[in-house]
C-alpha cells in the first residue's frame, strides 16, 4: 500500500507530541480556525464542530492526505474553562476546580481528501480534583506554568498531584488527542498502526 500524507492540523506541540508515538511521518499545518463559542452550544458539540472545522481547514488544497483535526473542551458545572493566558486566571480556575469534577470533551477527525470521508470520535473524561489550598495552587503554577492549558494543568506533569482521580477510557484523550480512537481511525483509513 502506498504511503498517505498525513496532516496533523494543530500548533499544539503537546499534539505533535502524542502523534510521535505512532512513529508515523506526518507534517503540522496551522488551521487557522477561530474557536468562538456559539450561543447555547454544548460543550462536546463546540469540541466535535472544531476538530471537524480544523480538519477541513487544514486540508485546504491537498488532493491526496489524511488530515486529523482536534480540539478539547473543559466545562466545570456548565461553564467553560479556556486556556487561562495568566497566573491569575489560572489560579480562579484552579480554586473553582478544587474539591470538583471538571469534564474534558476532546473531539478527533480524520478527513480523507481522496473521497471526502469524515471519521469522527468523541471522548469524555472526567477529572476530580482535591481540596486544594491557595498556597499549593500558587507553587503548582510557578512551578509548571500551564498557562496554554484548558484547566489550567498539565496532566502529563505535576499537574497529577492536584487530582483525586481521573475516569476515561483513554488517558491520552486528557492531554489533547484520543490516540486509541486515532490509531483506530487511521487503520479503517488503510494505514498499518502499528
Amino acid at each position: 500500500m502506498t504511503a498517505r500524507r498525513l496532516v496533523l492540523g494543530s500548533t499544539s506541540r503537546y499534539r505533535a507530541e502524542l502523534l510521535h508515538r505512532l512513529g508515523l511521518e506526518f507534517e503540522l499545518r496551522a488551521p487557522g480556525t477561530p474557536e468562538d463559542e456559539l450561543p447555547g452550544e454544548a460543550p462536546a458539540m463546540r469540541a466535535m464542530r472544531l476538530a471537524i472545522a480544523k480538519a477541513t481547514a487544514a486540508a485546504a488544497g491537498l488532493p491526496d492526505a489524511l488530515v486529523i483535526g482536534s480540539d478539547q473542551v473543559a466545562e466545570l458545572d456548565g461553564a467553560l474553562l479556556e486556556k487561562p493566558g495568566s497566573a491569575a486566571r489560572a489560579h480562579a480556575q484552579l480554586s473553582a476546580s478544587s474539591g470538583h469534577s471538571v469534564h474534558f470533551h476532546t473531539a478527533l477527525c480524520l478527513l480523507d481528501t481522496r473521497d471526502g470521508r469524515v471519521r469522527t470520535h468523541l471522548d469524555l473524561t472526567q477529572v476530580h480534583f482535591r481540596q486544594l489550598d491557595s498556597a499549593e495552587i500558587a507553587r503548582y503554577i510557578e512551578r509548571e506554568q500551564p498557562l496554554d492549558c484548558a484547566g489550567s494543568f498539565k496532566c502529563e506533569g505535576l499537574g497529577i498531584s492536584l487530582f483525586e482521580r481521573i475516569d476515561n477510557s483513554d488517558p491520552t484523550a486528557l492531554i489533547g488527542l484520543p490516540m486509541i480512537a486515532l490509531a483506530q481511525l487511521l487503520r479503517d483509513a488503510g494505514l498499518s498502526v502499528p
